[in-house]
């Protein structure tokens, strides 16, 4: 079981925290993962990067995640992960 957080602070807000939450919502149903993936919302952890969100997968942190950029991270981070565990 993965546990995503996404920031939803001010500062991840104003950079499209809300897109990225719904693209990850869209991912998880689109591929099942519904009993292997946990979204929540995070406020601000201290990491803010010029654009994009922070997002928290489990205790590993990653900075300037944009919709332009999610599905790669989705599929390196998400999808590998839990192949690799033989998860899901």
């Amino acid at each position: 079981m993965l546990i995503v957080q996404i920031c939803i602070g001010s500062s991840c807000y104003l950079k499209g925290s809300q897109a990225v939450i719904e693209l990850f919502q869209k991912a998880v149903e689109e591929y099942k993962l519904m009993n292997c993936v946990t979204l929540a919302g995070s406020f601000c952890s201290g990491r803010c990067n010029r654009e994009g969100v922070t997002i928290t997968v489990n205790d590993d942190v990653y900075t300037g995640i944009t919709p332009e950029n999610f599905k790669e991270f989705f599929e390196d981070k998400i999808l590998k992960v839990l192949r690799e565990a033989g998860e899901c």
